[in-house]
């Protein structure tokens, strides 16, 4: 068994059957993050000896013959985002640098409560700012397919360890794409689950105890290397949580398995005006034109009548006023409060139009960004598709879209580009059907290959 690449699902299996210990599974991959880490730079604040205790004391409660939860024994890494108790959690923001938090968040809580040893957090964009994780107090997370390329941002350092065996899952959280970007740069599974469906509560380092600014748009979600794995996680992690009001009391249901002669898959390219490098738009028609050979009913999809690059707009000033309303001090010309309900509104009639548009359809298939992983560059910096300069700010249109909608979207790698670096493709599906979702990502993962080991690892 290659433990530094086997499933969350096939460890905890393998654990609860006593073929290996939770102590061999946290020794396999502390020995892939040595071997590989300093390269990468995906993995921060290690901590050791807590997680060699917590794997100890998961032996010692299988010995004993208590019950063991769904991920007992498996060790994981974590976004630095979440508040974990006695562990830093920074944001790679300096100002936050020796912020430890007291209490774990509901997320952390729960994979704790399910089995989970947690051994480090793995780096971001400074403030989770960036689609590059980069940051004074960490530096820069390199892509293992290639180091001189990014692992995306803001939860590149998940991805990257993912993807180098350094751990088998990691939970990012994604406003702009920050889960599904990464995800496809690195060549992994990402998912983010309909708005409201995970608690936000303890999802930010929050050392002064302020009110809670981000409500909209924001969601976490798992990564892994399989779809199998994203449900796992997400069954973990999913549903209402007392410390955040928002959450929606709607059952998290298992995966199902579903026969792809009985789905409506509507596929695009791109979409209007967004740039899409060849490689990846191509990947798109072939894949729809596997899922038609294997019985799916297939069609090239027509879209809302929506102005969405007015969308990525009105997206990016509702995550203006919600900075600015989390700001301690208020500027000196507030935004009005008319305009936060007519922001409110436009976002609206943008999440009634998508809601109308998968009722007659199962999934919609299209890029999770316009290219594969990109060399290392400043923010901002334009970005080469295809031989023509693009505008850095339109790396995540694609999946921001559906942060501004609301629904529940994933990445899932689909092979490799002309440069060798993975491609990822984006399913979507109705809010509130991640597990149908994942289903039909199961029944698709088959013809795409998955997850590939990248060489050298």
């Amino acid at each position: 068994m290659d433990l530094v690449f086997s499933s969350a699902t096939d460890l905890a299996a393998a654990i609860a059957n006593r073929k290996i210990s939770a102590i061999e599974a946290l020794d396999a991959h502390l020995a892939q993050i040595d071997a590989h880490n300093e390269a990468i730079n995906a993995v921060i604040s290690l901590d050791r000896e807590g997680a060699r205790e917590s794997a100890k004391k998961a032996d010692a409660a299988q010995a004993r013959g208590e019950a063991l939860g769904p991920l007992h024994g498996v060790p994981f890494t974590l976004k630095d985002t979440h508040e974990a108790a006695g562990m830093k959690t920074t944001v790679g923001f300096p100002p936050f640098a020796d912020y430890v938090a007291r209490q774990d968040s509901p997320v952390v809580a729960r994979l704790k409560a399910a089995g989970g040893v947690l051994m480090a957090r793995t780096n971001v964009a400074i403030m989770l700012s960036d689609w590059q994780s980069n940051n004074p107090l960490f530096g820069r997370t390199s892509n293992p397919w290639n180091l001189q390329r990014t692992a995306g941002g803001s939860s590149g350092g998940a991805a990257a360890a993912i993807c180098a065996g350094m751990t088998p899952f990691d939970v990012g959280n994604d406003m702009q794409a920050s889960i599904r970007l990464p995800a496809a740069f690195c060549g992994v599974h990402g998912l983010k689950p309909t708005e409201h469906r995970v608690s936000l509560a303890g999802a930010f380092p929050d050392p002064g105890g302020t009110a809670r600014g981000v409500r909209l748009m924001s969601c976490l979600g798992p990564l892994a290397r399989s779809v199998q794995d994203l449900s796992l996680i997400y069954r973990i992690i999913a549903g209402p949580d007392w410390r955040d009001t928002d959450l929606a009391p709607v059952p998290v249901e298992d995966m199902p398995k579903l026969d792809l002669k009985a789905l409506r898959i509507a596929f695009v390219p791109s979409f209007p005006g967004f740039p899409v490098a060849g490689d990846i738009g191509a990947a798109v028609e072939n894949l729809a034109t596997q899922l038609r050979s294997a019985g799916a009913i297939v069609e090239e999809a027509k879209l809302p009548k929506l102005d969405l690059h007015d969308d990525l707009e009105q997206g990016g000033a509702l995550i203006g006023m919600m900075m600015e309303a989390a700001r301690p001090e208020p500027p000196e010309k507030p935004t009005p409060v008319s305009r936060w309900f007519e922001a409110l509104a436009r976002r609206d009639r943008s999440i009634l139009a998508w809601d109308q548009f998968f009722e007659s359809r199962d999934a919609l298939l299209c890029p999770v960004a316009m290219t594969t992983a990109f060399p290392h560059c400043d923010p901002g910096t334009s970005i080469v598709v295809d031989g023509r300069q693009q505008s850095y700010w339109m790396l995540p249109a694609h999946g921001a879209i559906f942060n501004y909608s609301g629904h529940p979207a994933l990445s899932i790698p689909c092979g490799l580009d002309s440069d060798g670096l993975p491609i990822g493709l984006q399913l979507v599906g109705k809010r509130w059907s991640e597990s149908r979702l994942l289903g039909i990502a199961r029944a698709i993962e088959p013809l795409t290959g998955g997850f590939r080991r990248p060489p050298g690892y």
